[in-house]
């Protein structure tokens, strides 16, 4: 019996596949901001914005995906699936605004995702 409470405490512990996904996309839009700062400053920088782009767009539909999972085995709540969902228009809205070149609304959308995406793995 004790080794039951021991094994759920440590399954408790390690991180889910939902909340690596929140790390990953959250990563992948600081890394956009570091990579823009460069596009300012170096030859570089707009390569590196623009596969960066592709890899936080990638980020956040494993972040669906991950919600997915993780709402349809168990039959919880379907909320994370909605936030996922929700982040996923937002990188696609980013992705068309940076596109047409409007940083007057592309460069706050930015800000307002990361701090989102930091919200939501928080909330993990």
């Amino acid at each position: 019996m004790a080794t039951q409470v021991t094994t759920t405490a440590n399954a408790q512990r390690s991180p889910s596949f939902l909340q690596i996904a929140i790390a990953l996309q959250t990563l992948t839009i600081f890394l956009q901001a570091v990579s823009a700062g460069l596009l300012l400053t170096s030859s570089y920088g707009e390569t590196l914005h623009s596969v960066g782009a592709r890899v936080m767009y990638g980020g956040s539909m494993l972040y669906v995906l991950a919600a997915v999972l993780a709402w349809k085995p168990g039959g919880g709540s379907p909320r994370p699936v909605w936030h996922a969902s929700g982040f996923l228009v937002l990188a696609s809205v980013q992705v068309l605004l940076g596109i047409a070149h409007v940083p007057s609304v592309h460069l706050p959308l930015g800000v307002l995702m990361f701090g989102l995406s930091v919200l939501a793995l928080a909330r993990r």
